[in-house]
């Protein structure tokens, strides 16, 4: 598929966010900008939990 260089934006990066619409394309920039990961004390506490059961469940069949 042949497109025209007028129809392409060349900060998007990649050939097919280049070829996007630009009300498309600002849309899923703008989501993807202000997603912010944070670590909380409930995950943490999620993640210790975990790794204690899997050691204790791996201990338990070794022994």
């Amino acid at each position: 598929m042949r497109r025209s260089l007028t129809l392409t934006d060349e900060a998007a990066r990649h050939p097919f966010r280049a070829s996007l619409p630009p009300h498309v394309r600002h849309e899923s920039v703008a989501a993807y900008d202000n997603a912010v990961w944070r670590v909380s004390a409930r995950d943490v506490r999620g993640v210790v939990t975990t790794y204690f059961a899997c050691l204790a469940a791996v201990l338990a069949f070794i022994l």
